[in-house]
Order: structure tokens, then sequence, then C-alpha cells
């Protein structure tokens, strides 16, 4: 019964989920991620699921003797390393999700940016880190109509450089705030591998605005991988999405303890 106002105020509102981390990679933790998203979806709210995948990505380039390195963060993608980031992102990962969705009663399709061309990007920094782009252009139509077919779209983030081009790999993070802000979505989600964005004492911080952010950037509490997800949800909210949640993914069912519970279980950013 207290989950019954949330479930009539999101009835039919698109909520952008960012899945990676040890809820991808621990077998009962992605059971738990895809019940929650079978139950989002069958109570008539519209999600979407943005992927990552590094863990499996760096397991077949070591099987296949390929170097990666990463700098600022971002992994330096060569057109070998894009390869395999594509096998993948676009392969392996996003087809499973996609399977575990459709046998568990929801309807779900699996895309990457090149499909439709619905994600463009141009090279990032001017080449710094090879084959990572930014973003230019995401053709929100091509999600909308998978969207209004009653599908859930399953994007792995890769984006078309053009005919003949092998590709842009994105940054998770940023490309489900993009997406999101094209699709107008209600809410954006990050599952991490921490409770949310935690103080000085590491204790969870419930609830910050973008002015609170900056002062915790610049004490150095906001810091490492923390810090593209929280430039993601301030890029997410400037462009219109209502809230953003960072939570923990390592936590059952926090999809829902996040969205249908008053005080929810992460990092709300509003």
């Amino acid at each position: 019964m207290d989950a019954l106002p949330y479930i009539k105020y999101f009835n039919k509102k698109t909520v952008v989920i960012k899945y990676g981390g040890s809820a991808q990679a621990d077998l009962n933790l992605k059971e738990k991620f895809i019940q929650d998203v079978v139950l989002l979806y069958l109570v008539g709210i519209k999600p979407v699921i943005v992927h990552g995948g590094g863990k499996k990505i760096n397991a077949l380039l070591d099987k296949l003797k390929i170097k990666s390195e990463f700098v600022d963060g971002l992994r330096v993608t060569s057109e070998s390393v894009m390869e395999v980031v594509e096998m993948v992102l676009g392969g392996n990962i996003n087809k499973e999700i996609t399977n575990l969705l459709n046998h568990n009663g929801a309807k779900a399709i699996g895309i990457t940016g090149k499909d439709a061309n619905f994600i463009e990007a141009k090279v990032l920094n001017n080449g710094k880190y090879g084959l990572v782009g930014e973003i230019t252009n995401i053709n929100h139509k091509v999600l909308q109509d998978l969207i209004n077919e009653n599908f859930i779209p399953v994007i792995a983030p890769i984006a078309s450089g053009g005919t003949n081009h092998p590709g842009f790999n994105i940054n998770a993070d940023l490309a489900a705030s993009k997406i999101a802000v094209a699709l107008k979505a209600e809410k954006i989600i990050f599952l991490t591998d921490t409770p949310g964005i935690l103080d000085n004492n590491k204790e969870l911080i419930s609830i910050l605005d973008k002015k609170e952010i900056v002062g915790l950037k610049e004490n150095g509490v906001i810091n490492g991988g923390m810090i593209p997800k929280t430039d993601a949800c301030l890029n997410a909210l400037e462009n219109g999405v209502k809230s953003a949640h960072i939570i923990d993914g390592r936590t059952e069912h926090s999809i829902l303890l996040e969205v249908f519970t008053k005080d929810g279980i992460g990092t709300k950013i509003k």
C-alpha cells in the first residue's frame, strides 16, 4: 500500500536506468535487477536500460592479449579495442539482458547507437582517448517508437561515427544522461557499488542539489569514479529530467526501494 501512490504517479512515465557494477556481475543481483525492471514494466512505468560492461571487456582483452589503458577514467580505445568493446557490449551483455527480460514477462529489444544511427558522435578531445566519442545527436524518435510499442530498449553505449567508421565507445553514464534528456525522462537512476554519495564520515547523504555537489567536489569528498556520475546527473537535471538517483546496486531490489518508498535508499539529486 505504501507503494501505491508512487505506482500511480509514475504510470506511463519514462525511467532511465544505468546498469553496471556488481549488480551486473553477481548472478543473484542480476536476477533481482531483472525482477525489478519487469515489475516497473508491468505496473505501467516505461523503463529504458543503458548498460556498461567494463569487467567483461577487460577479461576478453586480457584473453586476446590486447593492451588497454585508462586515462582520466576513460578507456583509451584503439580499433582493435573497439572491436572487443562492440563484441562484448553490443553482443554478449546486451543480448543476455534482453533475453532475461523477455523470459521474465517483459518485451525487450537490444540495440546499440549504430542501429538506425540513433546515437551519433564525434571524436572526444581531438582523439586523446582514441575512439572514445562525444555524443552529438540522439534520435529520440527511434527509442520513443519502441517505447510506444511497449518494448523496453536495452542500449549498449556505442555510437555511429558515419560511413566506414568503426564507431565510438561512449561512457555509459554520460550516454544514459543524454538519453534521459532526449526522452524527457521523469528520472534517471545509476546503479553503483556504493550506498550513494558519502560524506567525510562515510555516511550516506540522502538529498543533494547542484550547489552542494560543487562544494563536495571542491573538498574532494566526491572524487574518482563518482565525478562522472554526478556530472551525468547534473547534465540530466539541467536539461529537463526531474530527478537523478545514485543507488547501491549491491542491495537486492534497490530500484524498487528507491522508486516506491518515501525515503529511498540512495542519494537523490534535485
